[in-house]
């Protein structure tokens, strides 16, 4: 979610009250796409879906997270993904059109909301989907060791990603469910006027290092020079990332981004250090006006 959404929507369809009693979700009709519809919670934008063609992705952390999963291994290929934060399912929808096969699990807090994408946004055929509810952290830990090629942390209370999920010891776990190649995908969020200096994002990567060999960090130039908030994608594997190809497909998008890794990383995250649970922190409340 951040990503701000386009205004060319209309009302369509509504949920019931989410399990926690927060906002229902929302869905708003896409007008310039024939099958298309926005996964609003409240005033938050939380996924675009576009039913008739599940490779069309609308947000570009979304699409900077697919960079990863196009490279994660042939083109094709299966993969094991854990999907840590449900949404509309937008990953879960590509992976299964564009790696047939894959054996996906989507971890979702709120059953209401699964069961109103079930049913408002059915799956393609033939998706090997699982859907489970519970707490992102608390599945994590209980996944077998070594189960998945990818974990994609996208997990928002409100608008904001909750503190037990951004602890080094989180980062932990999600090390343990991977594959020795496996690799950690997180959709941050940070900015002003609360993130000044990107401190949080700054200490995720320090968590990342403290876990995996190899890190790197996607986002549009002016989200990592601190002048607007929005969303962040880290990376984190012990095995090396495939830059080269992150580097082309990040300068080739509709809106570019920059993939910061080594020294530039380095430099980036500065004297952060790793932040343990005691110390973990709730990223960063988004202005009031982002959307």
């Amino acid at each position: 979610m951040w990503d701000m959404p386009r205004d060319n929507t209309s009302h369509d369809t509504t949920g019931d009250l989410s399990d926690d009693g927060s906002d229902p979700p929302e869905l708003l009709r896409d007008l310039d796409r024939r099958n298309a519809f926005q996964l609003m919670i409240g005033d938050s934008p939380h996924s675009h879906v576009d039913l008739d063609d599940p490779t069309y992705l609308e947000y570009e952390y979304i699409r900077q997270i697919a960079f990863m999963v196009d490279l994660a291994a042939a083109p094709k290929a299966p993969l094991r993904v854990l999907h840590l934060g449900g949404g509309g399912l937008t990953l879960a929808r590509y992976i299964a059109v564009t790696r047939p096969g894959s054996g996906q699990q989507v971890v979702e807090i709120d059953g209401a909301l699964l069961d109103f994408v079930r049913r408002e946004l059915p799956l393609p055929r033939n998706a090997r989907v699982r859907l489970r509810t519970g707490d992102a952290r608390d599945v994590l830990g209980r996944v077998p060791e070594g189960a998945f090629d990818l974990t994609i942390t996208d997990v928002y209370s409100g608008r904001r990603i909750p503190g037990h999920l951004t602890s080094a010891e989180y980062y932990g776990l999600s090390k343990r469910a991977l594959r020795p190649t496996g690799v950690h995908v997180a959709n941050l969020a940070d900015g002003p006027p609360q993130g000044r200096g990107l401190a949080f994002t700054r200490g995720q990567v320090a968590n990342a290092r403290h876990h995996f060999a190899h890190v790197a960090l996607l986002t549009e130039p002016s989200i990592l020079r601190g002048r607007k908030f929005g969303n962040l994608v880290l990376l984190a594997s012990d095995a090396p990332l495939p830059l080269d190809g992150l580097v082309r497909r990040a300068a080739s998008d509709a809106f570019p981004c920059r993939v910061l890794h080594g020294a530039k990383l380095t430099e980036f995250q500065g004297g952060a250090k790793p932040v343990a649970d005691p110390d973990s922190l709730w990223s960063p409340e988004p202005p009031e006006d982002i959307f």
